[in-house]
Formats: structure tokens, sequence, C-alpha cells
């Protein structure tokens, strides 16, 4: 166990992002390398941007057929283009060829589900409209969370004339390349800290803005005036402490620290949430795994601690709630929203059922992992190019970027999180700086908070 520290009024930390980089704080299942769960589900560790779902008008509108390329059009697009995919025909415009820079097979750094996720959704877009009318060609590049396998893929990928590179993970993405080439580049999740002003675009904001999305919730809605931390001591859990930490500086919100090791007994989970409750914080936030979740939200209930604890998604995967019942209450979650059955909801689950093998009635899309990250931002470029064939322009990889990066009113499929590219000088490729939050409800639901639907990283912003 580390000594508790204390964090009051300290001088402003930047985090510490290790090549084991902490996705967000709604992330930070990088753990441990000696997990010896026997669990053989899918990989669940659940991304930064977690979306909201709200329902949407169904109605059908008057819409006009869209020119693409000479010759080629797509199906006509009703007012929200983003749950029209069922019903366009399959592309016969230009290919688009799409790279994909991805970290696979490295302990700690594996994250195939992002592939995957983003491979399934470019099958089904390749039947239903592709990017603008055009088919999509999808060339996948496997880094291993070094820079010499991040400067070969890009390298490789310009080679083959993409127009646009998707970044999933890519710890050391080799942006100079890429400037070099021209080509374009949206990213999932910033990672280093010269992620935040390169030449790229990300939808989801990382550590940076979620940790001061947390630090607003603490000192806004709980009324914080102190709030303990407790982690694992794994660099990804580690790292997402150190931006937490500098929101929290910012906020004015006094913090003390606490961690342990990724895979403890019950007693020693028990014995990190005595500690972190020893100083009697307003607020406890908890950023483990779902092992940690499991154990933290046991030994909460078992010492009779009544302090209210703010965590990451992690914890509201149904593998978690299953085990703990009731004991989650009091708990709260970062990046999570009441799920809705709407239309977009069902293409998720027709995706991610092809992807996992399973039937679409039995995805639960509040769990889809990292991999739920790579689809929201495959789809919503989907959804973007389609609105831009729908306007007359010719749908490019340097047209794209160009229309995210200038557009307003765009938000994240499948829900309505804006996103607005530039919004913050100090991190001009962030494009998305919201959250929602949710808490367990008795009897097992989980439910946004009121007021909490979008909650800005931008406020704290260290």
């Amino acid at each position: 166990m580390v000594p508790i520290t204390s964090g009051l009024r300290r001088p402003r930390l930047r985090a510490s992002f290790a090549v084991v980089a902490a996705l967000s704080l709604v992330a930070a299942a990088c753990s441990s390398d000696d997990d010896s769960s026997s669990d053989t589900s899918p990989p669940d560790t659940t991304p930064t941007a977690t979306v909201a779902l709200e329902p949407v008008d169904t109605e059908p509108a008057a819409t006009v057929p869209v020119d693409t390329t000479p010759g080629d059009t797509v199906s006509p697009l009703p007012d929200d283009p983003g749950e029209a995919f069922p019903n366009l025909d399959p592309p016969t415009g230009e290919p688009f060829v799409i790279g994909l820079v991805n970290t696979e097979g490295t302990p700690g750094l594996d994250f195939p589900e992002i592939r995957g996720a983003i491979s399934g959704a470019m099958d089904y877009l390749n039947d239903h409209g592709g990017y603008g009318g055009r088919p999509i060609v999808l060339e996948s590049c496997s880094a291993q969370g070094s820079p010499e396998t991040s400067q070969a893929c890009a390298q490789e990928l310009a080679g083959k004339n993409v127009e646009l590179v998707m970044l999933g993970v890519d710890v050391f993405a080799a942006f100079a390349t890429y400037d070099a080439a021209g080509i374009p580049v949206v990213g999932m999740l910033p990672l280093l800290p010269g992620d935040f002003s390169a030449n790229a675009l990300f939808v989801g904001g990382g550590n940076v803005f979620a940790g001061a999305a947390t630090a607003a919730v603490a000192k806004d809605h709980f009324n914080a005036k102190s709030v303990g931390i407790v982690s694992s001591d794994t660099p990804g859990a580690l790292a997402t402490v150190g931006a937490l930490s500098a929101a929290l500086d910012v906020a004015g919100v006094a913090y003390t620290t606490i961690s342990g090791g990724a895979n403890e007994t019950d007693a020693g989970y028990q014995g990190l949430m005595r500690g972190v409750a020893a100083a009697n914080p307003d607020l406890i936030v908890s950023i483990f795994d779902e092992g940690g979740c499991v154990g933290t939200m046991r030994g909460r209930t078992a010492l009779g601690i009544d302090i209210p604890v703010l965590t990451t998604s992690i914890c509201s995967t149904s593998r978690v709630l299953e085990q703990v019942g009731d004991d989650a209450v009091g708990w709260s979650f970062i990046g999570v929203s009441t799920p809705e059955d709407t239309p977009k909801a069902d293409i998720q689950r027709e995706i991610m059922g092809n992807v996992l093998g399973i039937e679409p009635s039995e995805v639960d899309t509040t769990s889809l992992g990292f991999g739920g990250a790579g689809l929201s931002m495959a789809m919503s470029l989907a959804e973007y190019s389609n609105r831009m064939a729908a306007d007359g322009l010719e749908v490019t990889g340097e047209s794209l970027y160009a229309y995210i990066q200038e557009s307003q009113g765009l938000t994240l499929w499948p829900g309505d999180l804006d996103l607005d590219c530039g919004l913050s000088e100090v991190y001009p490729s962030i494009c998305s700086f919201a959250f929602p939050f949710a808490e367990y409800k008795a009897g097992g639901s989980v439910e946004t908070i009121p007021g909490l639907e979008e909650v800005s990283g931008l406020t704290y912003l260290p």
C-alpha cells in the first residue's frame, strides 16, 4: 500500500503519461499484466468517451436523392443521418481507402477490440452507404507500443495511399510522417502530451478533460471541499490520478491519495477503503479495473462507509453490478448515461453482434469497452460524410477532416455529445470536452444524474 499524500493547494501537476498511458478517467483499465481471472467473455475496457444515448425522432422526413460522384447516388437521408444507415444502399462510388493504426499484442497495451469494432463498422457501412456513397477499404496496421512500430505503420499506410488515418490506441503516433505525406489524422483519444497540440483531430478528450470534468462534478455537484482518491498502482491508473489531481488543484479542492495493488484480497480492498476514508473526505474517487471495482464496492459496504464515491464507467458494467448488487448504492460513474432503445442503439447491436459472434439482442451497448469508442469514431465519420454528400460536397479524406474541424453543431454518434474542434486554444487537437455522469439506483438500474448529462471539462482545465 502506498502512503497517503496530501494535495491541498500544492503546485499544479501534469499527468505522467508513461508507455502504458492512461486513456482517460473512464478508462483506467490498463491494469495488471498478471490477471488470473478465468473469465473468457469479451474484454471490457470501457472507453473515455462513452456517449449518451438519447431518444430520437423516428418520423420520416421528406428528402431528396443525393448526388455524390458522377452517376452514383446514396439513398435519401432523413433529418438525422445518424439513424439512416439501415435504409442506405451499398455504395458504388470510388473506394475510400482508410488507414487504421492500433496497438495490439503488447502486455498492457493490447486492444484488438478496437480494430474489431472499426472493421465491423466498415463491413456494415459497405452494405449501407459507405462514406458519402464511397465504399470503404480499411488498411490496418498494428503497433506494439514503441516509436519504431508506430513509425513503421505510418510509412506502410503512406505507401498504400490512404486518404485518411484513424488512430485507435497509438502511443507514439508518427504525426510528422503523416504531415509529410499530406494524410489527415483522426484519433480516438490523445495519449502523450504532444498529442494535444498535434496536427490531428481527436474525438475524445482523454485524461486531461475527464479529470477536469470530474473535478467540476466534485466541486459543483457534490459540494466537496475535500476528495479522497483511491486507485490501483498501475501506470494507467496513476496517470489518471495525476490528471485528476491537477484539475482539483485548479478547482481549489483539497485531496489525499492512496493506492494499492491491482489484484488485492477482500481484506486488501477493505484496507484501501478504510485508508481513503480516514481523512473523512466529502467525496471518494475510485480508479480500478473490474476486479478492483468489485472489491472496493464490497469493502465500502462491509466497513459501513457512507461517503459517496465517484468512479469510472468500468465499474458500471453488468459483470461488476451483477456481482455487487446494491453494494453499489452511493456510487456514481463518469462517462455513463441512461441507455435508451433507439434506432442508433439497434445499429450498434447489429454491428457488434456480428463482431462478437452473438445475437444482436445479447449485446450490452453500455459495456462495449474500447471497441465502443472505435465504433463511435467510425460511425461518426460516416454520418459526417453523408451530411457532406447531402450538401453536395465532395467526400475525401482532406475534405472530411476540414468538415470536422470547421463545422458547428456536430455530435458524436450514437448520442448527442457536442464535437467542437479547437474550442480549447491550449489543446487545439481536441474536439470533445464533455462527459455524462450517472448513478446506481437500488434494484440494479444506472441512471443519468439530472443536470449532469453533459459536464464540460473546460472549467477546471489544468
